[in-house]
């Protein structure tokens, strides 16, 4: 039985989303807005201290050792001994006595000014409380871990520069990345059609994946392009992707352990809950030697939803037939992958300033009213929020309501901000205008 810390709880089946939420899962997500909040609108918070410690005793293990996960983020996170007796000793220096902790975004290397943009960047066309869900159930609920994760992401795609990345044409990526464009024809990466539970598919021929015959910036930046491409055209209630690493052909010559640690470090840490599925297809006698090293990177929640498969038929269990591609033997779909470039004018929105203003403005009023909400469903219920004060539930349907509204606007303003990419140019296009994704099977 796993062992969880004071405060810690493990997601039960069928909860911990945003049309699923129990009563102390709420009241997490509340706690995590409100830091939030605090945190965004002066540079700190206070948090009871017990919420600090409590992330130092979840963070050994019984023998009092720590893993190479915790204690890299020990050294730049809250929940260092250090820092936490700093926060406690912060707080009391500015009043708030014993049993609180003054924490702040410069702890994370983060500041005022970024971290809002950041995360309404992030969250792009998603419910926001899915965005910060993903955090709090990698953390199994604990609040402060989940901040502490959560602003780390932010910084990262800060330091990243991912705004650039998923936004920026990609002629501009090509010729910032050498050999982009090679890889992107290459079809070595690419997503297409949706999993038996609705999960979009990326695959990976890693038989056309050679180490040394690009810069492993080049294959960081198109990782993560494909990603924030591909992550618009995962549709709720799915919130998770299917990856298969098709390891037939694959040699020696193939291996590259610094780009899978690479990618296991992406998604465990920035894109937290993302993965639903993993299938590794075909793999070759020489690979099981790779998968001793790999297999103790993964945290178990993601080794746990690896599946091995050996023949084409085994696909279909995972990926119906008729959005199987017929490279495989099983696969009905005759779809046949190559990249589609530019076409000409298909970004002459990115140049209209007026139109993108009125855009962008919409687009924030909404999130700020977004943000109105939010602070008042957290008051509700409370001595705070008044004796007029409207019901949650009340609060609630309005809030839902104006995420809806935020999605809306965030697709009106894409084509303003974002270059049109390749699931745009497909015939007929996947990504459509209003942020849905259309997906047609050649069968």
């Amino acid at each position: 039985m796993t062992k969880l810390a004071k405060g810690e709880i493990l997601t039960p089946p069928g909860t911990g989303y945003i049309d699923s939420l129990t009563d102390d899962q709420k009241k997490k997500l509340k706690e995590v807005w409100s830091i939030i909040f605090d945190i965004a609108d002066s540079g700190e918070a206070i948090i009871p201290s017990d919420m600090m410690h409590e992330v130092e005793k979840e963070a050994k293990s019984a023998d009092g050792s720590q893993s190479a996960t915790v204690q890299a983020a020990a050294k730049a996170g809250w929940f260092s001994e250090n820092k936490s007796t700093k926060a406690e000793a912060d707080a009391k220096a500015a009043g708030y006595g014993s049993g609180m902790a003054k924490v702040s975004l410069a702890d994370l290397g983060l500041s005022v000014d970024k971290l809002r943009p950041i995360l309404w960047d992030n969250a792009m066309g998603d419910h926001p409380d899915a965005l910060l869900l993903r955090f709090i159930r990698a953390r199994k609920w604990n609040v402060v871990n989940a901040l502490n994760m959560l602003f780390k992401a932010f910084k990262w795609r800060i330091d990243e520069d991912l705004p650039n990345i998923k936004y920026s044409t990609d002629e501009h990526l090509n010729a910032e990345n050498p050999k982009f464009f090679e890889q992107l024809e290459s079809g070595k990466f690419f997503i297409h059609g949706t999993d038996v539970d609705g999960r979009v598919v990326a695959y990976l021929n890693v038989r056309l994946h050679y180490p040394n015959a690009q810069p492993a910036k080049t294959l960081e930046t198109l990782a993560l392009y494909v990603i924030e491409c591909g992550r618009v055209l995962v549709q709720h209630p799915v919130e998770t992707v299917c990856l298969v690493f098709d390891l037939k052909g694959f040699g020696l010559s193939n291996m590259d352990l610094g780009m899978v640690k690479y990618l296991v470090t992406i998604f465990e840490a920035y894109y937290p809950e993302s993965l639903g599925r993993i299938i590794i297809h075909g793999a070759p006698f020489v690979f099981w030697g790779f998968w001793k090293i790999i297999e103790p990177w993964l945290d178990p929640v993601v080794a746990s939803k690896v599946h091995f498969t050996r023949s084409d038929q085994d696909l279909v269990e995972f990926i119906p037939a008729n959005h199987l591609i017929d490279n495989y033997k099983s696969g009905l779909d005759h779809y046949q992958y190559s990249y589609s470039h530019a076409k000409p004018g298909e970004n002459e929105c990115m140049d209209d300033t007026e139109a993108k203003d009125k855009y962008v403005k919409e687009w924030k009023d909404t999130f700020w009213k977004f943000e109105a909400l939010t602070r008042e469903w957290i008051r509700a219920g409370t001595p705070a929020a008044g004796p007029s004060a409207r019901s949650e539930e009340e609060i609630e349907k309005e809030r839902n309501e104006c995420a809806k509204e935020l999605r809306v606007a965030f697709f009106k303003m894409d084509p303003y901000i974002r270059a049109r990419n390749m699931f745009h140019r497909m015939s007929p296009p996947v990504a459509q205008p209003d942020g849905s994704a259309n997906w047609v099977y050649q069968n």
